[in-house]
């Protein structure tokens, strides 16, 4: 989430981000980047970390990231909250769904 928001450049980068504790999940500092959202949680970055280069970065370059239909953000707050779950045509992946259902059925 912290990539589709735009919050970072890459899924690695977001994956540090939320290890390193400037991501709130909720009102409450997360640092489990696997954690599990649900519609109508609230992702955004910790006022702590609104002093660094990081976010001062982030604020400007916000406008210019586009974020997917089931997601909101709200640039001035950098925060955003989950709408809808992901559709099958919402992943940018692209993936051979039989493929993996015949390997594991094996």
């Amino acid at each position: 989430m912290v990539y589709r928001l735009g919050f970072a450049d890459s899924r690695r980068q977001a994956r540090q981000l939320v290890r390193h504790g400037h991501i709130i999940l909720n009102g409450r500092k997360t640092d489990i980047p696997s954690c599990a959202v649900k519609v109508e949680d609230v992702i955004a970055l910790r006022e702590r970390s609104t002093n660094t280069e990081y976010y001062k970065m982030v604020a400007e370059q916000i406008g210019d990231k586009i974020v997917p239909q089931w997601l909101s953000l709200d640039p001035e707050t950098l925060s955003g909250r989950v709408l809808a779950p992901p559709s099958r045509s919402d992943i940018d992946l692209t993936l051979n769904e039989k493929a993996i259902v015949e390997y594991y059925s094996r």
